[in-house]
């Protein structure tokens, strides 16, 4: 049986294209709901940009028929726009006082339900307390999750896999091995098995597209401008971001995995010791955690270090490991340096930015729509890095699933010129890793 939905502003805010993500069902948009999209379409912010959208998609809806009879989809269902005051059918207290934009569509729904009891009417709403109302109201009412995100996120990038003691041995030898009746994702990770002695193991990496397993992982036993990695996990990090023909790399763990440490050494590497990279650039979102500290006195550069200090710490370890080194590789001017850019995404639309080691930190805090804007900067010869942790966001718009960082990991899993990785051993001390696991 077909269904018909209400959405809600904030659901259209989320994602523009929600309009066409529901079939064959009939999709109602109160009038209410395009009157407050225009209060945002000024706004230079995401929410501006996806409320324009959300117009111009009516818009060409409106030239193929009559939004308020209906407008039938290319998936055989029904868009319509109805105007009306539908508040008077909800039964609240001083409801005459303030009749809100979520009673309009609280009436509407009981509306529907009244005039058509057939065909179940059902919200769609980011809000909370709208879903709290309709249930108190007897009104199905659910949350706005894109199809392809919903569940658990569970794509590691790496697995482990059992085989005959001879592909070990054959990888050893020939430092590649096909598989015939084995399907992979382009440049995922394995760890293979025996089967007959699981004492013996080897990693391996899935080379592009064409499903042969490479050997070896980089070699990292000298260490990345001093840092070493601790698990398997960062030696698959390593072996990805330091392969050039892999122009995205993807970084996702829990807090003291080592996620930032390893990217910006990798970085080093290749801009410094390597001389691949014109300069390597690291920027992070200016998203505080919890209550912001207001105004920060002084110039640019006094006014983002707050913002940007992770990075200068992760920086000032290497340096500090590098001063105990015998030979010394990164220049004790470092900060101050062409090589090192540590900047803000504030300013970044509009750039083109080539022959550079792009770090975006924190990248779970950016919409989807921020992260395509990122990657479209990109030019000639960059390799980019996101890193992230799904569980740690601090953009009230963006959840574990539909944020940025999330949202570019599936589209990128089956490109040839990316790879990710999921750190998920914390190696920054014996208190953070429990703190990270039990709180």
């Amino acid at each position: 049986m077909h269904k018909k939905f209400i959405l809600d502003t904030n659901v259209l805010l989320h994602d523009p294209y929600a309009l066409h993500k529901f079939h064959e069902n009939h999709v109602i948009i109160p009038i209410d709901v395009i009157e407050e999209l225009d209060h945002f379409k000024r706004d230079m912010s995401d929410l501006g940009y996806n409320a324009r959208k959300v117009v111009s998609e009516l818009d060409e809806l409106r030239k193929k028929g009559k939004l308020g009879e209906g407008v039938g989809t290319d998936g055989g269902g029904l868009i319509q726009v109805i105007a009306g005051d539908y508040a008077d059918y909800v039964r609240l207290p001083n409801l005459k006082k303030h009749k809100s934009i979520a009673n309009q569509i609280l009436g509407l729904a009981i509306y529907q339900n009244t005039h058509d009891s057939e065909i179940p009417t059902i919200i769609v709403t980011k809000s909370m307390n709208l879903r709290l109302k309709a249930d108190a109201l007897g009104i199905y009412a659910e949350d706005y999750e894109e199809p392809e995100y919903q569940g658990k996120f569970d794509y590691m990038g790496y697995f482990e896999l059992s085989v005959a003691t001879e592909v070990i041995e054959q990888i050893n030898k020939n430092q590649q091995y096909s598989f015939t009746d084995q399907k992979f994702l382009p440049n995922e990770f394995l760890t293979l098995k025996s089967e007959d002695d699981p004492s013996r193991s080897v990693l391996v990496r899935v080379h592009g597209n064409e499903g042969v397993l490479v050997k070896p992982v980089i070699n990292t036993n000298g260490g990345i401008m001093g840092i070493k990695p601790l698990n398997m996990e960062q030696h698959f990090a390593f072996d990805a971001l330091l392969n050039d023909d892999i122009k995205l790399v993807s970084l996702m763990g829990k807090a003291g995995t080592g996620k930032t440490l390893v990217a910006v050494a990798a970085g080093l590497q290749k801009v410094l010791k390597e001389d691949k990279y014109h300069k390597l650039l690291v920027s992070r979102p200016t998203l505080a955690m919890g209550r912001d500290i207001g105004f920060i006195p002084g110039n640019i550069d006094e006014k983002m270090r707050p913002w940007m200090q992770p990075i200068y710490d992760a920086v000032e370890l290497l340096c500090e490991i590098d001063r105990r080194a015998r030979k010394r590789e990164i220049p004790p001017d470092i900060l101050e340096s062409n090589e090192l850019d540590i900047e803000p995404l504030a300013y970044i639309r509009g750039r083109s930015i080539p022959h550079q080691y792009m770090i975006i930190d924190e990248a779970q805090n950016l919409t989807p729509l921020e992260v395509k804007t990122i990657i479209t900067r990109v030019g000639f010869g960059t390799k980019i890095i996101l890193t992230g942790d799904p569980e740690q966001i601090d953009n009230p718009y963006v959840d574990r699933m539909s944020n940025g960082f999330s949202y570019c990991v599936n589209r990128f899993k089956e490109s040839s010129i990316a790879a990710h990785i999921t750190l998920a051993k914390g190696e920054r001390s014996e208190l953070a890793e429990l703190a990270a696991n039990i709180l």
